[in-house]
């Protein structure tokens, strides 16, 4: 008996903290997120951005472009919101700090105002992302963990340039 009680326990309180996503929550996640990779574009010299450790992988503007371009495609499948990019921020031609702070930061712009846009109705939503059948949640979730994850591969760009990268930011 006493193990059902910790089970039944245990079940609610994961659903408690399951329960507790809302878009609100989402949007201050991506808000903290955008400072977070714009701190690591302003940590890098100008000329660490043409920088590849490597000849097969992508330059640091190339990762951030990369980064930017998933934030536009998830956001935009997440919501049928059709996406303000009309071409690719990594392969565009014009690679400068500038350029690569400005169209990354506007690709955060546009997963925030569709989270605060969305209700928290909308997260249980079916879409299709990249052929995938998944929620509408699930869909910003995983483009939470693709920007993270490309933001992370850069600390190493900007430690070969001989800067120390940004200091995390949880919370």
């Amino acid at each position: 008996m006493r193990k059902l009680l910790l089970s039944a326990m245990m079940l609610l309180t994961t659903h408690a903290l399951f329960a507790q996503v809302t878009t609100a929550k989402m949007a201050a996640d991506w808000e903290r997120a955008k400072i977070y990779t714009k701190a690591y574009l302003d940590v890098m010299p100008e000329d660490g951005y043409a920088y590849k450790p490597n000849p097969e992988i992508r330059s640091f503007a190339q990762q951030m472009g990369h980064l930017a371009d998933a934030n536009y495609a998830f956001a935009a499948a997440a919501t049928g919101k059709a996406s303000p990019s009309s071409a690719s921020v990594e392969k565009m031609a014009d690679q400068s700090k500038a350029a690569i702070t400005k169209a990354t930061l506007e690709s955060y712009d546009f997963v925030i105002n569709s989270l605060k846009s969305a209700s928290d109705a909308d997260l249980s939503k079916a879409v299709k992302v990249f052929g995938k059948d998944i929620t509408t949640g699930s869909a910003f979730e995983k483009a939470f963990e693709h920007q993270t994850h490309h933001r992370g591969q850069t600390t190493v760009y900007i430690r070969m340039k001989g800067v120390k990268p940004p200091q995390e930011m949880l919370f």
